[in-house]
């Protein structure tokens, strides 16, 4: 019983991964109200308490030591991203992803460094957000989230399963679970230094930060999910409004 259960999963989440793609265009935003006022609110947080924590950050903890945190960061995604090359039935992507996690936890110091990539094993990125596109989900409407910026319907769902789907947040036990949530928090204060230019031209010095913001993640999202059309392309520093 218990094989003809596995079975059928295993057949089901096939079924899912030969649905069909919908392919997003244009911009869906029947929530622009609600959205711009939590953009307003986002810059807000960011000018008082994320862009100088950021600087600070940047400031005080050498590059070395910044890439090293970025490194355990992604290598502690790996699992998650592992579990959803598996939902998405991406063999090559699974494998690639066990023998990266198997490399730089063995030769990478526990995945401070990452002589993966130098041995040509990149990381498969992978979320839910990715799996509901490749099982036939559409994109939904364009959200702003609290703290989080911008998503759409689509892969905000995709963000809450995304926090249950590492097993290693269930194999670790305090101290060491505690390290994936401080690395995460320390990469993002590292992105956020090594981006500073282009995310203050878009927060404080666009016309219209919150169009120039969700042109440029929709056009990302999709670019990554590999449905992005190259006549719906708009150029993000294209004042939005001009005639």
């Amino acid at each position: 019983m218990t094989v003809f259960r596995c079975g059928a999963v295993i057949c089901l989440l096939s079924l899912a991964a030969c649905a069909e793609r919908q392919l997003a265009t244009g911009i869906n935003d029947p929530y622009e109200a609600a959205n711009r006022a939590r953009f307003k609110t986002l810059v807000e947080v960011d000018r008082v308490i994320i862009r100088p924590t950021s600087q600070a950050y940047g400031a005080i903890v050498p590059e070395p030591a910044r890439s090293g945190v970025s490194n355990l960061s992604s290598h502690f995604g790996v699992p998650a991203d592992f579990v959803n090359n598996v939902l998405q039935g991406d063999v090559k992507g699974a494998s690639t992803n066990v023998l990266r996690f198997a490399v730089n936890t063995l030769f990478g110091f526990a995945g401070l460094l990452d002589p993966a990539t130098e041995m040509g094993l990149p990381k498969e990125r992978a979320d839910f957000g990715q799996t509901l596109h490749v099982w036939g989900a559409k994109e939904g409407a364009y959200l702003v989230i609290p703290l989080l910026g911008p998503s759409t319907t689509r892969d905000a769902v995709g963000s809450v399963v995304d926090l249950f789907t590492n097993p290693l947040s269930y194999a670790l036990s305090p101290p060491e679970s505690r390290i994936l949530p401080a690395a995460k928090v320390g990469s993002r204060l590292g992105d956020r230094y090594r981006f500073a230019g282009t995310v203050d031209s878009i927060f404080y010095d666009s016309a219209d930060g919150y169009a120039q913001a969700r042109i440029l993640y929709l056009q990302s999202r999709r670019f990554e999910l590999g449905s992005a059309v190259a006549d719906d392309y708009v150029d993000p520093y294209e004042d939005p409004y001009a005639q």
